[in-house]
């Protein structure tokens, strides 16, 4: 299958976070945020040409386009994939190190994760990721139930699974995402997650913690559904957010009546901390 590879260059890191925001919902993955350049893939059939017009011009961005062949993709990101190091928000310890087979584990990590992103998000290298990760870190996942809704690389389920779980659903729409997730579950010998392919979570039993680092559009759409696969009290944990749109999504989340518990700011993108309680 061809990838169609933009290299979007002198990006303001105001406009970077819109950018990803805006392909991430066209469909595009595997982003790469290096100094004043942003570089994104979508495969050639999910292209939509007029689409990605639209959203160029709403940010005035300058982009140079080529065609990558998955192989050469993978030796891309093998070059260029470097470990991340999730600090715990409050004691400052390394919670999660999130590597590539290639790289040697750190002793002093207490979970060690090791993820094959290739065209998949999630390496803990995006602000979402790693705020996802710090809020886990804050949680008890022992004996709980967990979805992770929006799974990519399935690093947040493999973590969960880490941290004590007693099953993950682990749900995406993305076959690549999906054949990318099983791979990463079974090179960290992952033995309590259930993939599903699925748009929704209502095909899924219900969950003590929620995990949905998606983006608002699917969140706010996805509401009615996540609110079904909760349990009483249950724990709803939301990324994918930049802070511009904090209030419509507070807003949302209310109207549900959904307890917002606390929210997290990095690299100006958002994570809520939620509960709900079955009235």
């Amino acid at each position: 299958m061809e990838y169609y590879q933009f290299i979007f260059e002198a990006i303001p890191q105001n406009k970077n976070d819109i950018l990803i925001a805006l392909l991430a919902d066209a469909g595009f993955s595997g982003f790469e945020e290096e100094e004043n350049k942003l570089i994104s893939c979508i495969s050639s059939k999910d292209f939509d040409e007029e689409l990605f017009k639209e959203i160029i011009h709403s940010v005035n961005a300058k982009y140079v386009l080529s065609i990558v062949k998955e192989i050469n993709w993978n030796a891309k990101w093998e070059s260029d994939f470097k470990p991340v190091v999730v600090l715990h928000p409050e004691t400052q310890i390394p919670i999660a190190k999130i590597r590539a087979s290639f790289h040697e584990p750190s002793p002093q990590v207490i979970y060690d994760i090791i993820i094959t992103p290739k065209m998949s998000f999630g390496t803990g290298h995006h602000a979402t990721t790693y705020l996802m990760i710090e809020r886990m870190s804050l949680q008890s996942f022992l004996n709980k139930n967990v979805i992770d809704f929006g799974t990519g690389t399935g690093v947040l389920a493999i973590l969960a699974e880490k941290m004590g779980a007693a099953k993950i659903d682990a749900i995406d729409n993305d076959d690549w995402s999906i054949n990318n997730a099983k791979e990463n579950i079974e090179n960290n010998n992952c033995q309590k997650i259930n993939l599903y392919k699925e748009e929704t979570i209502s095909t899924v039993k219900k969950a003590n913690i929620i995990l949905a680092n998606i983006n608002l559009n699917v969140i706010i759409s996805q509401l009615d559904e996540i609110i079904n696969a909760c349990e009483a009290g249950a724990v709803l944990l939301i990324s994918g957010i930049l802070v511009q749109d904090k209030a419509i999504i507070l807003k949302a989340l209310k109207e549900k009546n959904i307890e917002i518990i606390n929210c997290f700011e990095r690299n100006n993108w958002l994570a809520i901390e939620t509960k709900y309680s079955k009235v």
